[in-house]
């Protein structure tokens, strides 16, 4: 696959206003054209097109709706370590659902919290954050990973599989290392910092190790994209704190243990000093990542959530703290620059007042850095809506929601976390299904990965009044995009390829359209109906 993001097409998003609840034109234009036929419902006639008024409905919405749901100190998911496995599928089933019924349309899973896993693994060893300890696998056994991507796709929602890249142990683990855990069967490559333990970057078992775990899940399971966070080198420990802090606040902190590997490097003549070594480390993982998991899977998106502040040389004037580049070693701009990703999620975690660190300042600086040539879709502190003093308001949502789609370069949004939603705290998820969501939206295009559309599908009227959407041989479906009229008013909906029943009852018209797993719509097929006469 060719590297470099500049021959890329910008991605297309379309907006309504009616649809995503928001006071502004519609921007794109559909992918395809629409293709009308007539078709006849039992009990009805069906009018010839010729006699019709054209009544075309609008292009579908489109915009990347997606929550985190950390596993890691049990955050989103599981709520408890060692839940019986029966509670734990039962919360698998009410965060779909309610993922489900916000209209999101895509869920980011961490499967690798620490060098460990949340599905069966014969690399590393089972998660604390499942079963209560390190190596446990849940009894009766299932496939937690397995049991996501199934019930996901059952409800239209995609599926993208999070690995912390470097992480081996959090500071809050209760457990010791299972056997097989890679601090054990290989010690060098991995540092204790803190109270925390990370694989070193600069030792190749350590990267080869996240390579092959991630490869092993693409592999295998049927995920649509792949995500890494923000921690590559650990955030740094104040000299004079026993545990993390603020980084914002650090001035100075503890380096990390990296010596042995980098004298390594330097005695083999590398010429590098050691911040821009461990960029390079950091380049080169997520070069190989990009590279690999597209030679296994060319349609798996791959996604990158970095911490939210540039560079120190390239920041907007007004924004200080802390540095990406300088203290974690990811060079994100030089990621962009090289195209070595499908979507950028910069974690934008501060209101638009904070002056010294504001979302639509940080948001147009990450703007101007894609320019269209990939998704951006920035991480918002849903989560820091809370009990607490210190709560945001709700409204701080959903005006960075509506900041995120009057930015012409940016086609989504991602809440951190999924818990806040499920508990819908101040009322953030009511005020979002009712506005912001009252529409459903299907997935912005990806046509550097794939900008070929699946055939149209095929109705067939039944005698209940529902319609059997059959979809066309070839490119698998994922959803399809009904339009349903009423009074002149099309009403847009989305529906997943497994539920195939659509109801047609009060609708003068129907429009269907299948839509592959990177959001390519078919030709648009048109069933128009007569109301019954009273």
């Amino acid at each position: 696959m060719n590297n470099s993001s500049v021959t890329r097409p910008a991605a297309r998003r379309i907006f309504s206003p009616a649809n995503l609840g928001i006071g502004r034109s519609g921007v794109g234009v559909s992918l395809f054209s629409v293709a009308a036929a007539a078709l006849c419902l039992v009990g009805c006639t069906t009018l010839s097109s010729s006699r019709l008024p054209r009544n075309d409905p609008p292009a579908a919405p489109r915009e990347f709706r997606a929550a985190w749901v950390a596993a890691v100190a049990n955050i989103d998911w599981p709520s408890q370590p060692g839940l019986p496995v029966v509670q734990q599928q039962a919360e698998i089933l009410a965060i779909l659902d309610r993922a489900s019924a916000l209209k999101l349309n895509a869920i980011i899973l961490q499967v690798r919290p620490a060098a460990d896993a949340l599905y069966p693994s014969a690399l590393e060893p089972w998660s604390e954050y499942l079963c209560g300890a390190q190596g446990r696998a849940p009894v009766p056994f299932y496939d937690p990973l397995q049991m996501w991507i199934e019930e996901a796709h059952r409800r239209g929602l995609e599926l993208h599989a999070w690995f912390n890249p470097y992480r081996a142990r959090h500071h809050q683990a209760q457990s010791a290392f299972a056997p097989n855990h890679l601090a054990l069967t290989h010690p060098a490559a991995v540092k204790k910092y803190g109270e925390s333990w990370w694989l070193d970057p600069g030792e190749p078992i350590a990267v080869q190790r996240t390579l092959a775990v991630i490869a092993d899940v693409v592999r295998r399971y049927d995920v649509d994209g792949v995500h890494l966070d923000d921690y590559f080198y650990p955030y740094p420990i104040a000299r004079t704190a026993a545990g993390v802090v603020n980084p914002l606040e650090i001035n100075e902190s503890l380096d990390f243990p990296d010596e042995p590997s980098w004298k390594i490097y330097r005695d083999g003549g590398g010429p590098l000093n050691r911040a821009d070594w461990r960029r390079q480390n950091v380049n080169s993982l997520v070069e190989q990542l990009h590279r690999t998991i597209h030679a296994l899977k060319p349609t798996v998106q791959f996604g990158l959530s970095p911490f939210g502040i540039g560079r120190p040389d390239r920041r907007p004037p007004g924004i200080v703290g802390f540095s990406q580049y300088d203290k974690l070693y990811a060079d994100v701009e030089h990621w962009i620059e090289r195209g070595w990703m499908d979507y950028l999620t910069p974690q934008l975690y501060w209101p638009a007042a904070a002056t010294a660190q504001s979302f639509p300042v940080l948001l147009d600086y990450w703007a101007q850095r894609i320019n269209g040539r990939f998704h951006l879709w920035p991480g918002l502190f849903t989560s820091r809506i809370n009990a607490t003093p210190q709560s945001w308001s709700v409204g701080e949502i959903t005006q960075q929601i509506a900041g995120a789609r009057a930015q012409s370069a940016t086609s989504g949004h991602v809440h951190f976390s999924m818990v806040a939603l499920l508990q819908d705290r101040h009322g953030i998820s009511t005020l979002l299904q009712t506005e912001a969501y009252a529409q459903a939206a299907l997935v912005p295009t990806s046509p550097w990965l794939d900008a070929v559309a699946p055939l149209a599908p095929k109705l067939k009227s039944l005698s209940d009044g529902k319609i059997m959407i059959t979809p066309a041989v070839g490119k698998p479906v994922a959803n399809y995009a009904i339009w349903r009229e009423r009074e002149k008013i099309w009403e847009f909906s989305i529906q997943p390829a497994s539920a195939p029943l659509v109801e047609a009852r009060g609708a003068e018209a129907l429009v269907i359209s299948s839509i592959d797993r990177l959001g390519n719509e078919s030709a648009r097929v048109t069933l128009r109906l007569n109301r019954p006469r009273l």
